[in-house]
């Protein structure tokens, strides 16, 4: 009898302790993501007021040389959020981009630039790091393809070490432009098509640096792809994600992140999660998602799997590999951080 009062005992303390532990674990965040990318999530990351600083669709970051943390929305009464890492918001500024979409940051001669394109406005500017506007670019009539600004929906840029750049018209009529540091136009391809050199929905667009030749990861949304050009246009790899609607490719390290704004398609909305890619481009995590999965090495559709998102936009990697993610259309919420376990 005694032995088994002690058998019965010891369950019972054993049991309390791994239903204290798990309670604790709520407390601190539940954890999302697969194999070793697996992360705790943070709801209430941000200690920003929505009565004095509200957001409307939070689109994109970008994280400055001081660490800082800065969000790009298209509510006008505070444009740029400016965050420290623990949340705390440290400064506002920006109130005439209602259509701010695309936000990029570049060291230019040891000075940090910053791009943002305008939805609504059609053009894409180039500010300093507090928001003073260095240049404007507008449709490129030039090309031949666009007749009115209007056909002009830039959604994203990116800039290489010599200060030329490219613009992604992703809500438009689908080209890449390549422009000098001057703004001089120097080269467009893609376009709306149905061959895999011509894009839908292209998005984002990155320089991916992790191989010893640059190139151009841009992203094919309504496709289920990333597709890799060189930097002079050329198709040369088309990144298959099935079930997944991706926006803009970042990448840390060697691994390439991204939102995914709705599964299988645009149109099943609050269905999103974040996705993660090795070097190889293999799936090896998804957070809120369903378990990545190969078979004959064919990656098989994903979808949500988890509602801890309804529909995310981007994705901020810190130093520390801590994901933080901006949502669209999703109740005005602010960023959640995720910090890597």
């Amino acid at each position: 009898m005694e032995r088994r009062n002690f058998i019965k005992q010891s369950a019972l303390v054993s049991a309390s302790f791994f239903i204290a532990t798990d309670l604790l674990a709520k407390d601190d965040g539940p954890i999302y993501g697969h194999g070793n990318m697996r992360y705790r999530m943070d709801t209430k990351w941000s200690k920003a007021d929505p009565n004095i600083n509200p957001v409307n669709d939070c689109h994109e970051f970008v994280q400055d040389r001081k660490g800082r943390i800065m969000l790009l929305t298209n509510e006008t009464k505070n444009n740029v959020l400016i965050f420290d890492k623990s949340g705390k918001l440290l400064d506002t500024w920006g109130h005439d981009f209602p259509g701010a979409h695309g936000f990029t940051r570049f060291d230019e001669n040891g000075t940090e630039v910053l791009f943002i394109t305008d939805t609504v406005k059609h053009q894409v500017y180039k500010a300093t790091i507090d928001g003073k506007i260095l240049m404007t670019i507008d449709v490129p009539l030039e090309t031949g393809v666009y007749k009115k600004a209007e056909e002009f929906v830039p959604t994203e840029t990116t800039v290489d070490y010599n200060g030329d750049f490219f613009i992604a018209d992703g809500y438009g009529a689908q080209y890449i432009t390549h422009y000098d540091k001057n703004g001089k136009l120097l080269n467009y391809f893609g376009g709306r098509g149905d061959g895999d050199e011509h894009l839908d929905n292209c998005h984002g667009i990155l320089i991916d640096r992790r191989k010893s030749t640059p190139t151009l990861l841009i992203t094919d949304r309504t496709r289920n792809c990333f597709k890799r050009f060189s930097m002079d246009g050329k198709l040369l790899e088309v990144i298959k994600l099935p079930g997944a609607c991706v926006c803009r490719p970042v990448v840390k390290g060697k691994y390439l992140y991204a939102a995914v704004l709705r599964s299988p398609d645009l149109n099943h909305p609050d269905s999103g999660f974040v996705t993660i890619l090795d070097k190889d481009n293999k799936v090896v995590s998804n957070l809120g998602g369903s378990q990545p999965m190969y078979q004959d090495g064919v990656l098989q559709p994903m979808s949500q799997a988890e509602k801890i998102f309804l529909n995310p936009h981007d994705v901020l990697v810190d130093d520390d590999e801590n994901l933080y993610v901006a949502q669209w259309a999703s109740g005005k919420v602010y960023p959640y951080k995720f910090t890597r376990v």
